[in-house]
């Protein structure tokens, strides 16, 4: 039997390679930077970009000599029927939770090494803090992350943690002290490292003891106050609680021992 390594499609190998390293970056790259990174000619890219432009995949930024990641990748993972079932199931209950708390929340998933925002509802107070649907960030890098690291199989925490000491940057005893925190706790709860006014609290989704979202409420403080922080955060536990009664899919199909979800 011939096994799927032996057979190689350049074309569409370079295509990927394009997608992966734009979607990885944090700032837009211009062809130049790509043809580096790549180790690749202009010219053997150049029709790539086009194309992969030409479909929605990339865009040209406003100065039009860098590209960036589009959300196409991630709406076409929305068609999956285990995200679709995760979201409608979730956001009646995201929705009740913001009006009662005058916050808004995300939903979250793991994807590679990184947390994405599938869902948002935003505060119906005229202040509030939203991340758009489609953000990405290290796992290790935020509230999310750590609660869907920390409510994982001792293997499946083992595998992630083997593919994220791969990073320069990773801080393995901070990141665990953190994980170490949540389990405890059975949520997160800690000032924002992007907004200094903002609480993060952050709360999973569990199916079968393993996490395979998170419901994370970025809290503004506010006068008058709805709810307060220590209010919001009974709030959200008890409809993640809700939650994780209602989920009836398996929950490999959103969360893999690889650290992934259909792809976004």
């Amino acid at each position: 039997m011939v096994t799927g390594t032996q057979y190689r499609a350049p074309a569409l190998e370079k295509g990927l390679d394009i997608l992966e390293l734009v979607a990885r970056e944090t700032e837009p790259l211009t062809l130049s930077q790509i043809s580096d990174r790549l180790d690749r000619s202009k010219g053997e890219i150049f029709r790539m970009i086009q194309v992969l432009e030409d479909r929605g995949y990339i865009a040209r930024t406003a100065t039009g000599d860098r590209y960036s990641i589009t959300t196409r990748l991630f709406m076409l993972g929305m068609y999956q029927p285990p995200v679709r079932n995760l979201t409608a199931v979730a956001l009646p209950a995201m929705e009740g939770l913001a009006d009662r708390c005058w916050q808004s929340a995300h939903l979250v998933v793991a994807s590679d090494d990184e947390i994405v925002v599938i869902a948002r509802v935003d505060s119906p107070s005229d202040i509030g803090y939203s991340v758009r649907i489609g953000h990405r960030r290290p796992i290790t890098q935020s509230a999310s992350g750590a609660v869907l690291f920390a409510f994982q199989p001792a293997d499946v925490r083992q595998r992630w943690l083997d593919r994220l000491r791969l990073g320069s940057d990773f801080d393995e005893a901070e990141f665990l002290a953190r994980v170490a925190l949540v389990q405890k706790r059975g949520y997160s709860k800690s000032r924002s490292d992007r907004v200094g006014s903002i609480t993060d609290l952050s709360a999973p989704l569990l199916k079968e003891g393993r996490a395979i979202a998170t419901i994370t409420i970025p809290f503004v403080k506010q006068e008058p106050e709805r709810a307060s922080i220590d209010e919001t955060l009974k709030l959200l536990l008890s409809v993640v609680n809700e939650l994780s009664q209602e989920v009836k899919f398996n929950v490999s199909t959103i969360v893999t021992p690889g650290l992934t979800v259909p792809e976004l």
